[in-house]
């Protein structure tokens, strides 16, 4: 089996959002959907009973062959990589389509964006920074092998 790449580090804070959101929806024992930020999808993720395959039909995850945002989504909503949901609250709401299409698909200027907008509202983006690089370490640890395409997302 094919391992996934890495992710940009970007999508762990698209995935906290999803969590933050609620657009999280666990459908069966290996499969759950997730809602786009701007509502007009809803990606499929499917894995195997040991939880070390997994497969998606979003863009990334289809064209790219890095675990997409849904697939990290799933890890955090499922509990499979442990997170403070605290941390993911202040990352309610964002619109990450509309802003990586406003940044031209540059995530971490996407990223920086919406830290600052945090900043301004009087957060600190600091623990929230550091909660995404712990995340992705456990996501690079976890090693999870690509399973078979799935058709596109529904719209």
């Amino acid at each position: 089996m094919t391992q996934w790449k890495m992710p940009p580090i970007a999508k762990v804070y698209e995935a906290l959002s999803a969590v933050a959101d609620g657009r999280v929806r666990t459908v069966g024992a290996e499969r759950a959907e997730v809602v786009s930020s701007s509502g007009d999808k809803v990606y499929t993720v499917t894995w195997s009973a040991d939880g070390r395959r997994f497969s998606a039909n979003d863009n990334a995850s289809t064209w790219q062959g890095y675990t997409g945002y849904p697939i990290i989504a799933v890890l955090l909503a499922t509990g499979r990589i442990p997170f403070d949901r605290a941390v993911a609250e202040p990352l309610a709401g964002v619109p990450w389509h509309d802003l990586n299409a406003r940044f031209k698909r540059d995530y971490d200027a996407a990223v920086e964006s919406v830290l600052q907008e945090i900043d301004d509202r009087g957060g600190d983006h600091t623990a929230i920074k550091q909660a995404v690089e712990e995340i992705y370490r456990a996501l690079a640890g976890l090693e999870l092998e690509r399973g078979p395409r799935l058709a596109g997302p529904k719209s």
